[in-house]
């Protein structure tokens, strides 16, 4: 929807805040009840819970840079803050959301968790099928990039054109 930034606004911060809050509240149950112990098989042994520490990206590409995926998370968070003033659609919006809710949840495992600030692993403990491992700031980053790329197909735009062009 083009206009006002009120609705789109709010949006992108409840869909980020809620997809960054059951990240965290996921990953915190993982490290408790899944990491140190044998893998959980649920759903006919199509879904297995198993805890894995990823200091790099997806697929555990890259496991020595941990320090530029923290600093490439914070430059994603800080582009959509930036972005947020003028986001017209919700949908953008809702993909920006997930894209920050992603971002911020696993920017979050490299400030806190093992083994120190900007160099810790991502908690990683779903498994579906024969894939890799993965959590839901994951999936939160996968939903927003394919919002974001359904938006750009049906030719929304993510902010209103200026009049003075």
């Amino acid at each position: 929807m083009e206009g006002s930034t009120g609705r789109p606004r709010r949006a992108l911060w409840i869909t980020a805040a809620a997809g960054l809050a059951v990240d965290q509240v996921t990953k915190a149950v993982a490290a408790v009840v899944v990491e140190g112990r044998q893998p959980v098989h649920a759903l006919g042994g199509s879904v297995t819970f198993t805890a894995f520490r990823n200091p790099g990206a997806a697929g555990s590409f890259a496991p020595h840079a941990t320090v530029v995926f923290t600093l490439l998370a914070a430059g994603v968070l800080a582009f959509i803050t930036w972005a947020s003033s003028s986001v017209r659609s919700v949908g953008w919006a809702v993909g920006l959301g997930l894209l920050f809710a992603g971002a911020g949840g696993n920017l979050a495992d490299r400030l806190f968790r093992h083994p120190g600030f900007g160099r810790g692993a991502v908690l990683d403990f779903i498994q579906v099928g024969h894939s890799g491992i993965f959590n839901l700031a994951d999936q939160c980053v996968t939903l927003g990039a394919l919002t974001i790329l359904v938006q750009t197909f049906r030719g929304v735009p993510m902010r209103a054109h200026s009049a003075a062009r």
